[in-house]
């Protein structure tokens, strides 16, 4: 069974996705940019939209497995560290951090994750 979480974000009905998709025992949340001005901001932004995608799920921040972070200049993924470190305390996933261009220069930070879905 697939069950396909929807946040209302402006990009999901223009590009064609959901924020998060519950399938085969995981939780996948899409790729999320956040709201602000800058990193800090945006990044606080995003994993309120990730922890209500999971909440949806039926998952939190504890049952992440593996995170990918993409920003548009690395010099910026140190002051995020704190709030990560946070979100994920003494679960701390698999992670990836990967310097690439993002869908709007707005943007300075995206997060993905994938965690294990509740048993049915």
């Amino acid at each position: 069974m697939i069950k396909r979480i929807s946040s209302g974000g402006e990009f999901e009905a223009k590009v064609g996705y959901c924020r998060a998709v519950v399938a085969g025992g995981f939780v996948h949340v899409a790729g999320t940019g956040g709201q602000g001005a800058d990193v800090t901001t945006q990044c606080a932004s995003a994993l309120e939209t990730i922890a209500k995608a999971l909440g949806e799920a039926g998952a939190s921040f504890a049952d992440v497995v593996r995170v990918n972070y993409y920003l548009p200049d690395a010099a910026e993924f140190a002051p995020c560290w704190p709030m990560l470190a946070e979100a994920f305390g003494a679960n701390p996933p698999a992670a990836t951090m990967i310097e690439c261009g993002l869908i709007d220069a707005k943007y300075r930070i995206e997060i993905e994750v994938t965690a294990l879905a509740p048993a049915a």
